[in-house]
């Protein structure tokens, strides 16, 4: 089966833009698995500071940044996966000669990361008022 097709200066240009969007979402979905790992593992770390330096010293936990630094994780991992079927789109898209906005898309990332926003500030809330 051969994909290739016949490239103009202009197709080409669309074809390395939507690759590079592609790699974008790609790091982007990497820093927020990063991110999530760094907020699962800092309410392990405090405690485990803490105690080191002062073993009589307690620590008060909301115990929500496991859940939220693995709710990143898998959102990272799901906008990955996203990005490549996004990728595609674009690429039969532009092989058809039509370039469709997905607002859906668009949509769907943002209550993701408003819901992970929301998330991580009543944890912090939460922390604070244990202190």
């Amino acid at each position: 089966m051969n994909n290739e097709i016949k490239l103009t200066d202009h197709l080409a240009t669309e074809y390395l833009a939507a690759e590079r969007t592609f790699l974008a979402w790609v790091r982007t979905g990497i820093a927020i698995i990063t991110l999530g790992f760094v907020v699962a593992k800092f309410g392990v770390w405090l405690r485990e500071l803490a105690t080191r330096l002062n073993p009589q010293t307690h620590i008060p936990s909301t115990g929500m940044s496991l859940p939220m630094g693995e709710a990143m994780m898998a959102f990272g991992g799901i906008l990955v996966v996203l990005a490549a079927w996004h990728y595609h789109v674009v690429n039969q898209a532009l092989e058809q000669g039509v370039v469709r906005a997905n607002r859906a898309l668009i949509v769907l990332v943002t209550l993701g990361i408003a819901a992970l926003t929301t998330l991580m500030i009543v944890s912090v809330l939460l922390a604070a008022k244990n202190l």
